[in-house]
This record gives C-alpha cells, structure tokens and sequence, in this order.
C-alpha cells in the first residue's frame, strides 16, 4: 500500500506491528500506535510543536544515569506510576494500600535492632514509629523484613548528599518482633520537592503545577508467602496532601503524628524533650489471593 494520508496511516502502521511474533508484543504495539495516532490527531501538532515534543524527550533520555531516571520521574508525574500500580493491586481486601516506590529507595539499606535511632544525629524534632505487620486475615508476621526512608528536616534524602551527610541516614532495615510489632526512633520528615532542574520540572513549571511532595515515611515489607508491600504513611495536616506532585496520597495512608511531652515513651525510652508518635498496622496480601486477584 502506498499513498498514504492521515486517515489510512494508523491502520498501515497497525498493519506492519501485528507481524510480531510474540503475542503480548502485538498486542501492546498495536494499541501503541492507535493511542498515539489518536492524540496527535486530536492535537494537531505543528512541526514546531512535534519538533519540541522530540527534543523534550532527548532531554529526558540525556538526564537518566545510575543516580536519576528522568523518565520515571516524567511518568511520576503524569499519574502513570499510579496507574500502573492501581492495576497491579486490584482486589487487595483487607491489605494496606500501596503506591509508588519513589526515586530515593537503597537496597543497602543498614540493618538495625527494633528500637535503634536511624536520624544518625541529624536534626529535627524527634519520632517515634511503631506499628505491626500482619497478613491480610488477621494473623501476626513475626520475622517480616521492613525497609524504611524518609526526608530529613531539610525536605532532602540522604543520597542527595551523602558527602555532607557522612553516609547513608534516615534508612534502615527491621526485623518485626513477637505479634509482628516494630518500632525505631527518627526525626519528623519535611515535604520536598521532586527533582525539577531537568525537562520534567521545565513541563511542570509549563503545566503551570508544582514540585513538592507531602511529608511521608516510606514503608517496604516483606514476609514469606505474601505480597511485597510498597507504601508510604504520609503525615496528616500537610499542606500538599491534596496536590502531591505525583498522585501517591491515598486516604488511609494519612495519619496524625501524636505530640508527646517528655518522659517515658511508650517503648519504654525516657526522652528528654517533647517528641512525637506515630502509629501504623500494616496488613499483607497473602500469595494465593494476589495471584487470584491476577
């Protein structure tokens, strides 16, 4: 076939692709070529606009390295992370909600005793986490692996500066106790702003949107025979609660960080000045209804 003009186009694009041999490749190449034959004739690009469409890409593609993926960030940002997420968590009853992963996760995290103070003598006003992890049926997961990170005082993650900070900082890797309970001392995180000195910032400034990021605790879990748990505590009264830069806030992942005088905690620490608490259940997804669920 030749000739071709904006109404015969899409099929003979089509066309070419279904020649793929392995089935989900078609599949996902077909519908490839029609969403995206469909918006751009819905926006009617000039070649002025289709030129910086592919510059911007360049763009994106020229800042990824070891240390940043811009193109997760650009997806981040577009609500796709959610998306994909969402799809991948259908009918989860009874478990803890999930969301993204976020660009500031490190598999090496230090491994620390229940009780230990991840804030490596940084400041900020103190917190205490405790919480319990348990399946989705109620029953307790002593044993379960828990990954944690957050921001410090400065809205920052470690590794945006880890020469200043002097290593890796406000991380760490749990073991849950009897009942599957937990609990480590930190200090209160900041909302922060996603990296935005690249073209995906340029795109939010353009969209007329901002950076920041509501003040969250990352959680990741483990425990033998379930789900992989991914999600974040987000603090509640935040100011970007209702405008996360990447649409990870959920409702029941919002809670009240407990203002508590100086004394006795309820770990038993005696703490010297007023702190606070959080507080949080998690329940996981055992492996038989998430492949149900699929």
């Amino acid at each position: 076939m030749r000739d071709f003009d904006e109404f015969t186009v899409t099929e003979a694009a089509v066309a070419r692709v279904r020649q793929a041999p392995d089935p989900r490749v078609r599949e996902i190449s077909e519908a490839l070529v029609r969403h995206l034959h469909a918006f751009v004739r819905e926006v009617e690009p000039s070649f002025e606009e289709w030129q910086q469409g592919i510059e911007f890409l360049t763009r994106t593609g020229q800042m990824c390295d070891d240390k940043r993926q811009e193109f997760i960030l650009l997806s981040d940002t577009l609500g796709v992370s959610m998306l994909v997420d969402a799809i991948n968590h259908r009918g989860a009853e009874g478990a803890t909600e999930t969301t993204i992963l976020g660009p500031f996760y490190v598999d090496a995290a230090p491994e620390a005793p229940l009780g230990a103070k991840i804030s490596a003598g940084m400041a900020g006003e103190p917190l205490l986490v405790t919480g319990s992890i348990a399946s989705s049926d109620g029953r307790p997961l002593a044993g379960a692996v828990i990954d944690v990170w957050h921001s410090d005082d400065d809205g920052y993650y470690d590794v945006q500066h880890l020469e200043e900070v002097g290593g890796l900082a406000l991380r760490a890797r749990f073991r849950a106790g009897e009942g599957g309970r937990f609990h480590f001392w930190t200090i209160k995180p900041k909302a922060y702003p996603i990296p935005h000195d690249g073209p995906v910032g340029r795109m939010l400034a353009a969209q007329g949107r901002h950076p920041w990021r509501p003040a969250h605790v990352h959680f990741m879990i483990e425990a033998p025979q379930h789900r992989k748990l991914v999600t974040h505590v987000f603090v509640a009264g935040d100011a970007y609660l209702d405008s996360d830069a990447v649409f990870g806030v959920k409702e029941s992942l919002i809670r009240e960080l407990e203002p508590l005088p100086a004394g006795v905690a309820p770990d038993g620490t005696t703490v010297d000045r007023p702190y606070f608490h959080l507080y949080y259940d998690f329940a996981l997804t055992p492996e038989r209804e998430a492949r149900g669920a699929a």
